[in-house]
């Protein structure tokens, strides 16, 4: 190859497949293209650990000497305006252009913009950057009053960051429950137990009319039912949107997502998606999904550098994720899917408990609240295709029930 392969994205994902590419023993050239002038960092501590410290710095994904070591070639700084996929080049911002031979996208997502007058005031944030992040932890120094739009896992870490360090949080949900689309209800129930009990006030089935600003800062926000919560930052956290536009232009199928094969090639042979950016067809569940998580981002890394050097793996990964949101660190292994009861195992009123989910008689997903055993054990089962019966989880003996169902080859009677 003459120009090699090119990923852009340099975020998890795009780190993870550049390194991948040289452990499967990848010779020719690979360059890693990002639009920050960073070197690639975690992003999961910005929403927590980085938020308390005004003297933390992000961490790095990787020393700089990885990239030198790995021949890795870094392009930082400059956005790509275009994919010409008959040429086999991209196209920057500055008119620059650089060519390929393989290309990965890892563009990611971004937060879904708020569609309202008053977005754009000063005071009002997103979380996607370290630069976002610092100016977040910089403008909340002095804040006194903060609204988060929305009951997502981002929204709910900062405002459980914010009010452990001694800010009125108030968090408006326009649906029933916190984090409804993505854990069970005892789950939800919990998490907004918690966090009323440290001070942060949940409006729930609240949807907001509009932000209130004076010389162009944010003083406040007023719901639809006319209340007017004071507010020297707004954080809006109502979702992502996949960046799909560079793969949109490029003539690449599209939907919810860039569309990829079990190997992660796009409609054009010669490309390859991973991460939060890319919509797949899911082994465990059999229907279309869009997963934004460090895990799925790694995964699919490594399967696209194994793709790009010969191999013609599916993709396979039980899909797991983690939140910290102040004294509860949830963790979620398997995809609920369409699960019809859920089994509870531990004791929410000690703030360690998991919910087992269950299609029938198979395990489908297991939600933890401060049990990482039960999400260790959950990977391991998953994994293997194993479903504990409800009895065994509340005997609590999984990891013995496993290991037995393991030496026999198939479930114990």
């Amino acid at each position: 190859m003459t120009n090699g392969v090119v990923i852009i994205g340099a975020g998890h994902a795009g780190v993870q497949a550049a390194a991948s590419l040289r452990e499967e023993g990848f010779s020719g050239p690979v360059t890693l293209v990002g639009d920050e002038n960073e070197l690639p960092y975690h992003k999961p501590p910005l929403s927590k650990a980085f938020l308390k410290d005004t003297q933390a710095k992000p961490q790095m994904l990787r020393a700089e000497a990885f990239y030198t070591g790995a021949d890795i070639g870094l392009r930082f700084g400059h956005r790509v305006a275009a994919i010409d996929t008959a040429a086999r080049q991209l196209v920057f911002d500055d008119s620059a252009k650089l060519g390929f031979d393989r290309l990965i996208l890892a563009t990611g997502s971004r937060p879904r913009a708020l569609p309202l007058d008053g977005a754009i005031l000063a005071g009002v944030f997103s979380l996607r950057t370290v630069a976002d992040a610092r100016a977040i932890r910089d403008h909340a120094a002095a804040a006194e009053n903060v609204v988060v739009l929305g009951g997502g896992f981002i929204g709910l870490e900062i405002a459980a960051t914010l009010a452990a360090g001694g800010r009125r949080v108030t968090v408006v949900e326009a649906q029933d429950r916190l984090l409804g689309r993505a854990v069970a209800p005892a789950v939800s129930a919990h998490v907004a137990g918690r966090l009323a009990a440290s001070g942060v006030r949940l409006l729930m089935r609240t949807t907001v009319e509009r932000l209130d600003g004076e010389n162009g800062h944010v003083l406040a926000v007023t719901t639809s039912a006319g209340e007017h919560i004071p507010a020297d930052m707004v954080l809006v956290g109502i979702g992502a949107v996949p960046s799909t536009e560079l793969a949109e232009a490029a003539g690449l199928a599209v939907t919810n997502g860039i569309r990829v094969d079990p190997q992660m090639r796009t409609s054009v042979p010669e490309i390859l998606a991973i991460g939060d950016a890319v919509n797949y067809l899911h082994w465990q569940t059999g229907a279309d999904v869009r997963l934004e998580s460090v895990q799925n981002s790694t995964d699919q890394a490594k399967l696209a550098a194994r793709t790009l050097t010969g191999h013609d793996d599916p993709y396979t990964a039980v899909p797991w994720f983690w939140s910290d949101i102040g004294d509860m660190k949830l963790q979620m292994v398997g995809l609920p899917g369409a699960s019809d009861r859920t089994v509870l195992a531990g004791d929410p009123t000690e703030n360690r408990f998991s919910a087992f989910h269950y299609a029938g008689d198979r395990l489908t997903a297991i939600e933890s609240v401060n049990r990482p055993a039960d999400h260790m054990m959950g990977r391991k089962m998953l994994a293997a295709g194993f479903s504990p019966t409800p009895e065994q989880v509340a005997a609590g003996d999984l990891k013995d029930t496993f290991a037995r169902w393991q030496s026999a080859g198939s479930p114990p009677p």
